[in-house]
């Protein structure tokens, strides 16, 4: 299960450089993307065998500048609530503040790991300084300057100690698919609509932290866990900012999914919150199903208005646009078992194997026929191609005399000719460009 490590303090502690030390080594992933306003807050890390997400809460503060208290103690609520282990970052340089202390009183509550982290020890000087920071009653500071990373191994060895070392165990044939969507787009009514009354037909796995994040569900021919978008049922204790609330909601039902259902409003149709986790859903490689939910509210349902919201919809997520678009109501369940086919479709589009000698035989005549641009005065040849085994998505090796000069438009070009030979609709696939 995905553990999530939340980074809180208040404004000029150094919070986002603390998480760009610790997600630049999976830069790729949190690649910055058209269209997403706050990818920077999200990002993966890695440490001693052991993958989380962290979040710096306080990217997704407006006017970040000038923070309020209340603000503040927004984000720390939240990440009480949804974290796994608390990063507290306090300055050294600066030394303890009133903010600092009101923030203490909040986390000292919580039974969830807190660490106090120490920022800007950029001497043995200022590391002594942080004795002060005892009287939080936090327990020792990690010391560390985020600026040049050290004491940050110290501080991620105790990070991983505290994550939940007996995952579940799930048999992994069964797809896991998660319903996601910002607040009010339907996901509690397509859940309900799905488990329905007959709660004798789902099984809630033991031994998750939270309210069982899998649930079984086992009916009309479907088998499969359905991932709750964590408390998707429970009243949240901080109201006003849903947007951030209900993007860190969705991280870990994304990260612990196999295939992802995007619910998006009929009458409010793509808003930004929705790309945002459109773009979680991207960064961590899982597969897509949108379903655009309330289509009973709409009254002209005529294909022209069809075309014209399908249209919207790719524009907005483009480029990857090899998905489908389905139009339903949770509310009269018209559509919602075409809903389930796609997904286990996409999770069997995730697991297509293309062989070799086939690859080779449908891929080198087109790209013989459209080779990659020359740079430099130099022909760029592509030999063979080869799918990597056991990869979580389609993972495919063009081996090239010079891959250094095989531009992502290229790529791009290389990813749709696979599209149309193979059903790859609903999940991302990788292209690699290797030395021959």
């Amino acid at each position: 299960m995905g553990n999530i490590v939340a980074i809180v303090g208040r404004p000029n502690v150094g919070k986002s450089t603390i998480f760009n030390r610790l997600t630049q080594t999976r830069r790729a992933i949190v690649a910055e993307q058209a269209g997403t306003t706050r990818d920077r807050q999200y990002g993966k890390s890695e440490w001693g065998g052991r993958e989380f997400s962290v979040i710096d809460t306080g990217g997704w503060v407006v006017n970040s500048e000038d923070v309020f208290e209340e603000e503040i103690h927004k984000q720390v609520l939240l990440a009480v609530d949804e974290a796994d282990v608390i990063l507290f970052v306090v300055d050294v340089a600066y030394g303890l503040n009133d903010l600092d202390r009101e923030v203490g009183v909040i986390l000292r509550r919580t039974k969830k790991p807190v660490l106090l982290v120490a920022n800007k020890a950029d001497n043995n000087e200022l590391a002594y300084g942080a004795s002060e920071f005892y009287s939080l009653g936090l327990g020792d500071p990690f010391c560390i300057s985020a600026l040049t990373g050290s004491g940050t191994g110290d501080l991620l060895d105790a990070v991983v100690s505290h994550f939940n070392k007996d995952d579940e165990v799930l048999e992994d044939s069964l797809p896991r698919l998660a319903v996601v969507g910002r607040p009010n787009a339907g996901k509690s009514s397509i859940i309900n609509a799905l488990i329905g009354e007959d709660r004798n037909i789902v099984t809630d796995i033991a031994g998750t932290t939270r309210d069982s994040i899998y649930t079984r569900y086992n009916k009309f021919g479907f088998d499969f866990y359905l991932v709750d978008t964590a408390g998707i049922r429970k009243k949240t204790k901080v109201t006003e900012d849903l947007e951030y609330y209900s993007v860190v909601r969705s991280i870990r039902a994304i990260e612990n999914s196999d295939v992802c259902i995007l619910m998006l409003d009929a009458t409010r149709g793509v808003e930004s919150q929705d790309l945002n986790i459109f773009s979680l859903i991207q960064k961590n490689s899982k597969g897509l199903v949108v379903v655009v939910n309330k289509w009973d509210l709409v009254e002209d349902k005529s294909d022209k208005v069809i075309k014209t919201f399908t249209d919207a919809i790719y524009n907005r997520f483009a480029p990857f646009v090899d998905f489908s678009i389905i139009f339903a109501s949770a509310l009269t369940k018209q559509r919602i078992l075409k809903v389930l086919e796609e997904a286990r479709q996409v999770y069997m589009n995730r697991t297509t194997r293309v062989s070799t000698a086939k690859l080779n035989e449908e891929m080198l005549p087109l790209i013989e026929a459209y080779p990659p641009p020359m740079t430099k005065g130099k022909m760029l040849k592509i030999k063979y191609i080869t799918q990597l085994p056991n990869m979580a998505v389609p993972s495919f090796v063009f081996f090239a005399n010079l891959p250094q000069y095989i531009k992502e438009p290229y790529k791009r070009f290389l990813e749709n000719k696979l599209r149309e030979k193979w059903n790859f609709k609903g999940t991302p696939i990788n292209v690699f460009i290797r030395q021959k």
